[in-house]
């Protein structure tokens, strides 16, 4: 069985993590990290420290109406994808924790789209090689 890195239990709710597939099962928030565990497969769990946590990114919409999913950006091990039923009151609870200058928005499509069509069209400086050639 997994042990817990949480003294103090703040809120559990149902959720999912995207990690790979959808996985179904508790998301924790303590005073020592934000934990998920599997429901069916007590291996699967994910545990990550309050001071590895580097940003949360909302993903938001309908004029903050809507939060679909969030997820923790880690100083070590990359970006943790979940959702859960009431993730405004997650959020809440996450910002105990962490900063508020470091819970973000997520880009939305259309801003997404226009990053990647002006890093396409745009002209890059010809490295050393080419100009050589």
């Amino acid at each position: 069985m997994v042990e817990s890195l949480n003294t103090k239990v703040e809120m559990v709710i149902d959720g999912t993590s995207y990690m790979g597939m959808g996985d179904y099962g508790k998301i924790m928030v303590g005073d020592k990290a934000f934990e998920f565990y599997n429901d069916r497969d007590s291996n699967k769990f994910i545990q990550i420290p309050w001071e590895d946590v580097d940003l949360v990114i909302a993903s938001v919409m309908f004029k903050g109406k809507v939060i679909p999913r969030y997820a923790l950006q880690t100083t070590r091990n990359g970006t943790y994808k979940f959702s859960s039923r009431h993730p405004k009151a997650v959020l809440r609870a996450i910002r105990n924790h962490v900063d508020a200058d470091h819970i973000v928005r997520s880009l939305t499509f259309f801003q997404v789209m226009r990053r990647n069509l002006k890093a396409l069209f745009t002209r890059r400086p010809r490295s050393r090689k080419q100009k050589q050639q």
